[in-house]
């Protein structure tokens, strides 16, 4: 239910699920680490169908996958990536898979695509690093109210905020993130990291 493709150091990871709005799984979650092992010069991840992912699987969730630490293992393995990400969004973004993206570098997103994040509806509290992630990206009173107002905001609105980079129509999203990637695909081993390194 994981998509993984590697080409000339690129790594492409697609949820596809999209029978189920690629709600995630544990042994999903798993592969997505499993898949960050050979680190690549550039990671695109993305979904197959009209939703990104809607986050946990309800039976899973409703087991004790909501609160595993898992989602905070595969969102630090992102974070802690020597190269560029780029999440490529291919539409709505909800509940837990939101840490995955927050860890990337770059948002792109289609123009359909919702977000939304609703731990207070639910009484579970956020994965342990998004909140600030979430914070850096669209500021404190945006974070609440997307974690304690359980506002869903839409692409253009998203845009505004800066919690994504950029609207690119569907049939362009991943011609978009493969252009994104370019220059890091060509540069030498390190550079990546060390620019990544001097943003902070």
């Amino acid at each position: 239910m994981i998509g993984i493709e590697r080409e000339a150091g690129l790594l492409r990871l697609t949820l596809r699920r999209p029978d189920k709005a690629n709600s995630l799984t544990k042994a999903m979650l798993e592969s997505l680490v499993a898949a960050l092992d050979d680190v690549p010069q550039a990671l695109v991840l993305t979904g197959e169908g009209k939703v990104f992912s809607a986050g946990a699987d309800l039976d899973e969730a409703r087991a004790g996958l909501a609160t595993d630490p898992v989602w905070e293992t595969l969102s630090a393995k992102i974070a802690g990536l020597g190269c560029l990400t780029i999440a490529a969004l291919n539409g709505t973004l909800a509940g837990g898979a939101m840490g995955m993206v927050l860890a990337c570098d770059l948002r792109l997103a289609v123009p359909t695509a919702k977000f939304f994040y609703p731990v207070m509806k639910l009484g579970f509290l956020p994965q342990p690093s998004d909140p600030a992630r979430l914070v850096a990206l669209v500021g404190p009173a945006r974070a609440k109210m997307i974690l304690m107002g359980g506002a869903k905001i839409e692409a253009d609105e998203a845009l505004a905020w800066g919690f994504i980079d950029r609207i690119v129509a569907p049939e362009a999203l991943l011609e978009s993130a493969n252009a994104l990637a370019t220059d890091a695909l060509a540069a030498k081993a390190g550079h990546a990291a060390a620019i990544k390194a001097m943003i902070g």
